[in-house]
């Protein structure tokens, strides 16, 4: 659901999979506190960082400054 709704939206994206990168599951856990998926990191214009668990579409929205 987040890969087509970013998509939708124009957004670009790096979609990784944690089955087949396994050196990621660490970096993700410190990006969302979980190994849950998705795990979305925005980095905003002026270098803040979000991270959003989960398809929240408020959170990422409100992240990205989009309706």
């Amino acid at each position: 659901m987040l890969k087509e709704y970013l998509t939708e939206k124009n957004i670009e994206f790096e979609n990784v999979f944690l089955d087949q990168k396994p050196d990621q599951i660490q970096a993700s856990i410190d990006t969302c506190g979980s190994q849950g998926v998705p795990c979305t990191h925005i980095i905003k214009d002026d270098g803040t960082e979000v991270s959003v668990l989960g398809f929240d579409k408020e959170k990422i929205n409100e992240a990205l400054g989009i309706q």
